[in-house]
């Protein structure tokens, strides 16, 4: 049998279909099948090449929405403005990705897979906590944060937001919810970060509108 000679071609053209299945149908509805049926031509086989599982698919899907619209590298570099104001420009590019909020309303039990639990986890301590923590040094550096423990307090930063606030983890109500959001605030502020202004938390509420609407 030939080789792929494209194979980020066929990722990608799983990664799309995938999406498009995970918001039409919901995760959980969305069957290996279903994928293949859609690939215009390509097997079961070319998906399994890939991944091992339809795990492994939904944590590339997301992985890959983060990455294409990642805003931490573009915002580190901006100069013209501080530690503070760089983290909160990333709290809210965050929270403003339309897919992602598209992805957890059809999705409510997303992550209350334990394997993709596991690897969301992972991700939030081992890929995006490291980057949050040199926002949060900078921010120390030029006296706009005000904290200690940085490390700590990164991955803490990226546990709530995207474990303990996510409500594709813990099933909350709307009003839930925004009490979640206002306890945050508390807890940012009193910790000498006041990250979570009124700009950041009208896109907090955007976002929380979108999800349970």
């Amino acid at each position: 049998m030939p080789r792929n000679k494209y194979p980020e071609n066929t990722i990608n053209k799983i990664l799309d279909v995938s999406l498009n299945l995970f918001i039409e149908k919901g995760y959980d509805k969305t069957t290996i099948k279903d994928i293949v049926d859609n690939l215009n031509g390509l097997s079961r086989g070319a998906i399994y090449h890939h991944f091992k599982s339809k795990e492994e698919i939904i944590d590339a899907v997301t992985t890959r929405l983060f990455e294409e619209q990642n805003p931490i590298n573009k915002i580190k570099s901006d100069n013209s403005i501080n530690g503070l104001q760089k983290l909160k420009r990333v709290f809210i590019a965050s929270v403003s990705n339309q897919q992602q909020k598209k992805l957890l309303k059809s999705s409510p039990s997303l992550l209350k897979n334990p394997k993709i639990l596991a690897m969301q986890i992972n991700n939030c301590i081992t890929v995006y906590a490291p980057l949050i923590n040199e926002i949060l040094i900078e921010g120390i550096n030029d006296g706009s944060i005000k904290v200690s423990d940085s490390k700590e307090l990164s991955e803490v930063i990226m546990i709530l937001l995207n474990i303990w606030i996510n409500p594709s983890v813990v099933n909350v109500t709307k009003v839930e919810f925004t009490n979640k959001i206002v306890f945050i605030k508390k807890l940012f502020d009193s910790l000498g970060l006041p990250v979570i202004d009124s700009e950041v938390m009208l896109e907090l509420r955007e976002f929380r509108d979108a999800v349970f609407a």
